[in-house]
């Protein structure tokens, strides 16, 4: 599969703004900063104008990748995955978080990458309460479960927790002593209390940081864009 991001490290901005005139703002203010790497959007601005017109508003001003976030795809049965990926038309890949099981996991990643989607996976998400051992409903191991069976379908790209590096270091030795050389993809920075200088060590050569509200709400977003692309190579 070929790669969704060109470059090996860069900050996406998550769209998770209320329209498209506060979207084409953030597009217009970060889409020529050097280490902006993709757009992710969600259900904020695709549930109220649709994947089509949110993906239109993105490309007037830049051709940088799309990233379509379903909050949470691959959570259905299996023969979901097939129709979920001809209903995304505009985006250049999608995040799947397969919580119900393997056979969801393996129907929906076959059936983006038959429809030519690049595929991110993610297993654990940010937030407190989400593990067994934080009194969550998903097992501890769960999560390296999911990533085991994506990685044997030829998957590299991972969503992984950007407030927590020490398990995206343990996430990382899981992977490439599978032979999968990871692409990671990181939410739960600053807002949530990820460091990105500490998550890009812990990650590699290859990591992507998720920002939302530290970026869309700055007061300077084409500022606060340099800077948080800078510290990536700290």
């Amino acid at each position: 599969m070929k790669r969704i991001i060109k470059i090996d490290k860069s900050v996406i901005p998550s769209c998770d703004v209320p329209d498209l005139k506060k979207l084409k703002n953030l597009v217009k203010e970060t889409c020529s900063v050097e280490g902006i790497g993709a757009y992710k959007i969600g259900l904020e601005l695709c549930l109220k104008f649709g994947i089509p017109a949110v993906a239109d508003a993105i490309k007037k001003h830049t051709n940088l990748p799309i990233v379509y976030d379903h909050q949470k795809a691959a959570t259905d049965i299996p023969e979901l995955g097939e129709k979920f990926a001809k209903a995304v038309k505009g985006a250049d890949a999608v995040i799947l978080f397969p919580l119900t099981g393997p056979e969801t996991e393996k129907e929906w990643i076959n059936a983006c990458k038959k429809a030519k989607l690049g595929v991110i996976v993610g297993g654990e998400m940010t937030h407190k309460g989400f593990l067994e051992n934080e009194n969550g409903f998903i097992k501890e191991n769960a999560p390296l479960k999911i990533y085991e069976i994506a990685a044997n379908l030829g998957i590299k790209d991972y969503v992984v927790p950007g407030n927590k590096p020490e398990k995206i270091r343990w996430y990382k030795a899981f992977l490439e002593a599978r032979g999968i050389k990871p692409v990671f993809y990181s939410p739960g920075l600053i807002a949530q209390g990820g460091d990105i200088t500490e998550s890009a060590k812990a990650a590699g050569e290859r990591w992507h940081a998720i920002i939302g509200r530290a970026l869309y709400n700055a007061k300077n977003i084409n500022k606060t864009a340099k800077e948080l692309c800078k510290s990536l190579c700290k």
